[in-house]
């Protein structure tokens, strides 16, 4: 809710700069603020779903809709500069003089010092819970801060040199700048939904924490990794001797689930036992 207040707050001001001044780089500024109120409330609705335990229609958990609103925000960011452009281009056609440009600027900078203070505890809360959703709103609020110190600082030329055609080519910058950051939002969100693996450093912590753990066991093989939001789910082989006796074999993995859940946040594993014979060359850490 703090999310969707902010972007309020933020939009309600950038919207008062751009109409007592009629810049259209204001413009695009306020308009990516409406996309932050939209997107705020979609990251809301996603992290209270993605935080549902799993139920008999969706046995693996909710973690994955966090990426939805992730992909919903790269859309409307899409949609943006799309309105951007149109409204640069209107005004490189017919170029504007800019009415009240000290407290339109004035107004705009407070907005932005909001909103640097709240995508910076954003990126940062989204880092720590391991939230897709969080995470991509700090980051496109960080990009709006850096949007409107771009606008402010060529706004400030324009005014100093009498170059209106700055304004429009601005604008143009901004709508090139938030398609950059909505692609990236929108790639992170298709890697999720396609169940990446994790990180090279957090595949190599996984390994590790295993051989440490596999007393008794004789390989793993078949190591595979996904994340889902905030879930890593981590699933292997265990080769064990064909001899040993299933409650000796269930200690081992115990032992395993416990250390890997310590190790990895989130972590869900899955663990598949196979007698010595099944032991592979290929890929396998041997003990």
């Amino acid at each position: 809710m703090a999310s969707i207040a902010v972007a309020l707050v933020v939009m309600a001001l950038k919207y008062i700069a751009y109409a007592i001044t009629g810049s259209v780089a204001l413009y695009s500024d306020a308009l990516e603020s409406i996309v932050n109120v939209a997107t705020a409330i979609a990251a809301l609705v996603a992290v209270r779903i993605a935080e549902r335990p799993a139920d008999r229609s969706h046995q693996f958990g909710h973690h994955k809709a966090e990426y939805f609103s992730a992909g919903l925000e790269g859309a409307l960011i899409l949609l943006a500069a799309i309105l951007i452009l149109i409204q640069a281009y209107d005004a490189w056609l017919n170029p504007r003089v800019l009415s009240a440009p000290a407290a339109g600027l004035a107004i705009n900078g407070a907005a932005a010092l909001i909103n640097a203070g709240w995508a910076w505890h954003l990126i940062t809360r989204g880092r720590e819970l391991r939230s897709p959703a969080i995470t991509a709103d700090g980051w496109h609020l960080f990009a709006d801060v850096a949007t409107s110190v771009g606008v402010i600082a060529g706004l400030l030329l324009a005014l100093a040199t009498g170059w209106l055609f700055l304004d429009p080519l601005l604008a143009f910058a901004v709508a090139l700048h938030i398609l950059w950051v909505g692609w990236r939002i929108t790639r992170d969100s298709m890697s999720g939904l396609m169940d990446a693996s994790v990180a090279g450093d957090t595949m190599a912590r996984i390994r590790d924490v295993i051989a440490a753990n596999a007393d008794g066991a004789l390989q793993i093989h078949d190591l595979r990794t996904r994340m889902a939001g905030r879930a890593t789910f981590i699933e292997f082989h265990l080769v064990v001797p064909g001899e040993m006796p299933v409650t000796e074999a269930h200690d081992i993995c115990d032992r395993l689930e416990r250390a890997l859940t310590e190790a990895i946040e989130g972590a869900e594993v899955l663990i598949h036992v196979e007698p010595e014979g099944e032991a592979k060359s290929k890929g396998a850490l041997t003990f």
